[in-house]
């Protein structure tokens, strides 16, 4: 009976996890229009050497999760950390990031 319990636990709290707080995204998608989409570039267009690449690329390369996309947040890359993010707006990117990988694999 506690092992049934516990893999109920197990699976609610994955599946709370996995759920994305629709606020959350949406301020994320905030901070990508206002600080990001000037260096990246947008969909359907060609990538070039002084453009990073489009988000769709980004969140659809093997590996990246929520911890690969925090821990990439918190480092200096250059020149992405001219425009210095606050730790609430970096886990509201991270969730609109998590959203579009999402919504690409349906």
């Amino acid at each position: 009976m506690l092992r049934l319990l516990i893999a109920a636990m197990m699976l609610m709290a994955s599946l709370s996890a996995a759920a994305a707080d629709p606020a959350a995204v949406k301020r994320g998608q905030a901070v990508v229009d206002e600080w990001c989409r000037d260096c990246h570039v947008r969909e359907g267009e060609k990538l070039t050497a002084d453009m990073a690449p489009p988000y769709s690329m980004i969140v659809g390369i093997e590996g990246r999760d929520r911890a690969w996309f925090e821990a990439f947040l918190k480092a200096d890359h250059f020149p992405m950390t001219t425009f210095r993010l606050f730790d609430h707006e970096k886990a509201d990117v991270v969730e609109w990031l998590l959203d579009l990988q999402k919504r690409q694999e349906k």
